[in-house]
């Protein structure tokens, strides 16, 4: 990426300003000494913006000074309890100060970090655990079943709802000075968990953020410094958390709720004057199954930018939102191992709704057919992405494929006559009807433009003429709106006949995971 590019993105942003040479040294030698991770990028804003908030949560608010203090006195808390350079410590918090904080010690100390899924069952949270094994866990109250039986001792209590009968953060705050600590001589490594929709949970390690990073992003999203930003996907999830990192490099407040409920993500958008809401889709969805009387209650005329990520865009949901709410939506497509690859602005969600846009700048993305040849434009193949976020492998082992330094995000995927990415699905979900090549989302996307579904999902089964078809789970807003018959032949007007799903299944709800992928493996189980 060229200097002039990188100047003028931060320039735009508001991250290049005026300031005078000493604070400009101050700055450099705290990333210097610190690095661009949780310890260095908070603490330099504890440096240049000390009273400004930081944090907004059900606990009130904290200022960037406030944040410093307190994670120093927790970092020399934890160090008390035996945490020390080089170790791990897992985090297994909702959406909090003691996310944020329980991060930046850590790091402070120069330990590692492994954000550990909110949503793991037991069996799957102690097999992480065991395989990754971190010196501490620290955990929101609510979890604490779930860690029986797990090999970690040592425990944090983050968010307390009664009294965790133990440390918490709180009270190591309070017992521990504030003070400043001697910087590490190793930079924290942060390790988040692959989704795990296809089996055991991986750790991919994650490069120091660098200002390179979020100039990229800031290509194609145009976040401002200083803006508030309601963060409602998961800071455990890599979307959540390129947005934490992106309110260290913007001055960002962080707008956070351990739970998402529709309606109240609307009040606190307004109350909190937010500029920008940070959301996985499936949020999007519930919102626009709001009511259209509760929606209306809420004025998000302050709200600049809605950045969506995790899972596909269904249907014309990118439409349904930006006509009800603006033209403020982008779709970010990317994954665990390679963190972003295309950015859809309002602009191309317009001209094609369920695209994930173009890459951004310093990203190379190509589609690979099987012998690893880029294929002619319009042709489907394999996605393969390069930029500077790529991880470096699986704690277990193992890595992505990798062709001339291009990376896999496992999706087939195809550009466009403008230049826009569409992503047809993971490349194991494609089958084979009839001869010819069917994609779930394909079929899916063709479900949910109809009035009464809400949400559909498609994996496929063994048939008898065609040798693969797919059978479709949907929810619909009404049952007596559409039988099997009414979107069987709903499919059958818009796609070609060995894309009509062999069975079509009503389902209250589909099964998600804590970032709103759908769980195909557990609809396959289903008889």
């Amino acid at each position: 990426m060229s200097i002039i590019t990188s100047l003028s993105v931060l320039r735009r942003a508001g991250v290049v300003r005026p300031m005078s040479p000493a604070k400009l040294r101050l700055i450099v030698r705290t990333i210097k000494a610190w690095g661009t991770g949780p310890a260095g990028g908070f603490t330099q804003l504890a440096l240049t913006r000390p009273d400004q908030v930081g944090i907004i949560d059900e606990l009130g608010e904290l200022t960037f000074r406030q944040i410093h203090e307190r994670s120093n006195a927790l970092a020399h808390g934890l160090k008390a309890q035996g945490v020390k350079e080089g170790d791990q410590v897992a985090v297994m918090c909702r959406n909090h100060r003691g996310f944020v904080e329980a991060s930046i010690a850590v790091a402070k100390l120069g330990a590692d970090l492994l954000y550990l899924n909110t949503a793991f069952a037991g069996p799957q949270l102690r097999a992480v655990l065991d395989r990754e094994a971190p010196v501490m866990v620290i955990h929101d109250e609510e979890f604490t079943g779930l860690l029986e039986g797990a090999s970690v001792n040592r425990r944090v209590v983050g968010w307390v709802d009664g009294n965790p009968g133990g440390d918490s953060l709180e009270s190591l705050i309070g017992a521990h000075p504030a003070t400043d600590l001697q910087p590490p001589s190793r930079h924290a490594r942060i390790i988040i968990l692959t989704s795990g929709t296809t089996g055991t949970p991986k750790g991919a390690p994650r490069k120091e953020a660098g200002i390179s990073n979020g100039v990229s992003l800031m290509s194609r999203l145009p976040l401002e410094s200083g803006w508030r930003t309601h963060i409602a996907a998961p800071l455990f999830h890599t979307w959540g958390l390129a947005h934490m990192f992106m309110a260290m490099l913007l001055g960002s407040t962080m707008v956070l709720r351990r739970g998402f409920d529709p309606e109240e993500a609307l009040r606190s958008l307004q109350d909190d004057r937010c500029d920008s809401f940070v959301v996985i889709p499936v949020m999007l969805q519930r919102i626009l199954n709001l009511p259209e009387d509760v929606r209306a209650k809420y004025d998000l005329s302050h709200l600049k930018v809605t950045a969506a990520s995790g899972s596909a865009l269904p249907g014309d949901l990118a439409l349904e939102w930006m006509n009800a709410f603006g033209d403020n939506l982008y779709n970010i497509y990317g994954s665990t191992e390679v963190a972003y690859a295309s950015i859809a602005m309002p602009d191309d969600l317009r001209a094609s709704p369920e695209s994930a846009g173009k890459p951004p700048y310093a990203t190379t993305v190509k589609i690979l057919d099987a012998a690893g040849k880029e294929v002619p434009q319009g042709e489907s193949g394999r996605i393969f992405v390069a930029n500077k976020m790529l991880f470096d492998g699986y704690t277990g082992g193992g890595n992505k494929e990798i062709i001339d330094g291009l990376m896999s995000t496992g999706d087939l995927g195809r550009f466009d006559a403008d230049g826009r990415l569409h992503v047809e699905g993971r490349d194991d979900e494609m089958i084979v009807s009839g001869g010819e090549n069917v994609f779930p989302r394909e079929v899916e996307d063709c479900l949910v433009r109809h009035d009464a579904v809400l949400e559909a999902a498609a994996v496929g089964v063994e048939d008898p003429e065609f040798g693969k078809r797919l059978r479709a789970f949907v929810v619909v807003s009404d049952p007596a709106a559409a039988d099997e018959k009414v979107l069987k032949d709903w499919v059958r007007a818009n796609l070609a006949r060995y894309k009509v799903p062999r069975e079509i299944v009503f389902l209250e709800e589909l099964p998600r995971n804590a970032t709103g992928k759908i769980l195909k493996r557990t609809l396959a189980e289903q008889p």
